[in-house]
């Protein structure tokens, strides 16, 4: 506990030693050294792979008996929280004081075993149907306990991006393609770029950085992803010269698309060492291009695609989950009807969040073209927003405080996109609040005059400290367990937000202290027409 790894390796050798001298003494272990230890497990957890843990959890469970470590992992995800829990044994006072901080899955999970004390079984029942997620198949059970060296790869979030974030990427380079400015349209002609000895670019000159650095010459990319062909890759190998080789970049029209590029192997003239490839980019010629290439294909579609197939298998859940609670075929027993309603609730809030993907997906699609004014009393927005996320505070136990500076709160936009806005910005930073504490904002206009209205918030505690590139990242969430620690993360409702705003003529700043959203007063054009109607 003393030691601070260096490395992930380090990290999954303390967090191993850790669970195994809790599993095996903690009983024995002073107060004092539980806490530290479970601190230090708790400290760790983002920097051991799912996997990882999941076989520590397999370990462990049928020899350990110290509940404070059969609860960190029962609060894992579930895959982890599942195999601790199938195969833990505890004492009946243990597993009593355990269920409360236990979520719906864990409690399911428990209340599939048969050989537990009844007194676990009585306080299960009394939590009531709602609070046990559905059972999971059993061939998923025969899946866990099957040996490591049959199982399926590493699950998706290990080693790639989850849905949610793949989706968002799509997102991003839709609108990315859209009308920019005519400077940044303009194509680069040509870059320079070095590679290390792992074929890895550090350095490029004449282009946006991002759009390059990372990419490795050392590896083939297939499926239209950025990087090089098989011509550089064979070349690498060989330490050869590398001429007219293909690259694909991504990123603002300026430097997306194909490349051509050429390079030379270079050696430390005092060790002879293979250091790198020294290399300059070009644009492709007009008769290096191949004849009659499909244009590319319409992400905006594709992605309206996506979100069809996403409705149409919901829908029908829902209206499954509907006919059962429902009755509308016969007697259903209570518990039955319980989990149906829950699932009509679940799709509903799932069929909200979708129509959150096509309203990113669908922003600004219409840039350049008129926008209908509408004017909108910002004041009333955040009001009523307020009182339908009151069940949301008390569920939270968090309280919110929007306090009124100047007015009147007349803004120029939509009235469902500013709904939504508020409505989604509010609730992303209600979910990273912690239990007691209080979210403070103000609805601020400086003068009648002014052309833009003010709804600032202040950052909760939780991400403080975060940048602005980690609250913008889909995958971020202050727990540490990201990518896709939550269903729609903060980072896509801020970005959902901003983007909203952006095609109202507004913004959202992500400042070191709030985040402000800024939208078109329309206070300047009410004066103007009231004094207007004055004068007639």
């Amino acid at each position: 506990m003393r030691q601070a790894p260096a490395d992930r390796r380090a990290s999954i050798t303390a967090w191993r030693q850790l669970t195994d001298i809790l599993a095996q003494r903690g009983n024995q272990l002073s107060d004092d050294d539980i806490r530290r230890s479970l601190h230090a497990l708790a400290v760790l957890r983002p920097r051991v792979p799912e996997s990882v843990r999941r076989d520590c959890a397999r370990a462990v469970a049928r020899h350990g008996r110290f509940a404070p470590l059969v609860a960190l992992y029962a609060n894992d995800v579930a895959a982890v929280s599942a195999t601790m829990l199938r195969d833990a044994r505890l004492a009946e006072a243990d597993w009593l004081a355990l269920l409360p901080a236990t979520s719906a899955m864990a409690r399911s999970v428990l209340a599939g075993r048969s050989d537990l004390p009844s007194g676990v079984y009585r306080a299960l029942a009394s939590l009531g149907s709602a609070s046990v997620a559905l059972p999971q198949p059993e061939a998923t059970a025969k899946e866990e306990r099957a040996p490591a060296a049959e199982k399926a790869p590493e699950p998706a979030s290990e080693g790639h991006p989850s849905q949610i974030s793949e989706l968002v990427r799509r997102i991003d380079k839709y609108q990315s393609t859209r009308a920019q400015p005519a400077q940044s349209r303009t194509p680069r002609a040509a870059f320079l770029f070095e590679t290390g000895p792992d074929g890895v670019i550090h350095w490029v000159e004449g282009v946006t950085r991002g759009a390059v650095i990372g990419l490795s010459i050392a590896e083939a990319a297939f499926g239209g992803e950025p990087g090089t062909d098989g011509v550089a890759a064979g070349a690498f190998r060989q330490r050869a010269e590398i001429i007219n080789a293909r690259m694909l970049l991504e990123g603002a029209p300026a430097e997306a698309g194909e490349w051509r590029f050429s390079a030379l192997p270079w050696f430390d003239p005092a060790t002879g060492q293979f250091r790198g490839y020294r290399a300059s980019a070009r644009r492709p010629h007009r008769n290096e291009m191949p004849y009659g290439r499909p244009a590319a294909e319409d992400s905006g579609d594709s992605i309206r695609q996506l979100i069809h197939e996403l409705r149409s298998p919901l829908n029908a859940i829902s209206g499954f989950a509907q006919i059962i609670s429902g009755q509308m075929f016969g007697p259903v027993s209570h518990g039955y009807r319980g989990m149906a309603e829950t699932i009509v609730a679940d799709a509903a809030s799932v069929q909200s969040i979708i129509d959150d993907l096509e309203t990113a997906a669908r922003s600004g699609s219409a840039h350049g073209d008129a926008r209908s004014e509408e004017v909108v009393d910002l004041g009333g927005v955040v009001t009523q927003v307020e009182s339908e996320l009151a069940a949301l505070l008390a569920d939270q136990r968090v309280d919110l405080s929007i306090s009124r500076v100047g007015g009147p709160f007349l803004g120029l936009a939509s009235d469902a996109d500013v709904r939504r806005m508020v409505g989604r910005l509010l609730t992303a930073l209600v979910d990273v609040s912690e239990p007691g504490a209080i979210l403070v904002g103000q609805l601020v206009t400086e003068s009648r005059h002014d052309d833009m209205l003010q709804l600032r918030l202040v950052r909760p505690a939780t991400i403080r400290f975060a940048t602005a590139a980690e609250l913008l990242d889909p995958g971020f969430s202050p727990e540490g367990e990201a990518p896709g620690a939550a269903v729609l993360s903060l980072g896509f409702s801020l970005r959902l937000v901003d983007s909203l705003a952006r095609s109202s003529g507004g913004r959202l700043d992500i400042g070191h202290n709030a985040l402000t959203l800024h939208l078109p007063s329309a206070n300047s054009k009410a004066e103007v027409e009231l004094e207007a109607q004055q004068g007639e």
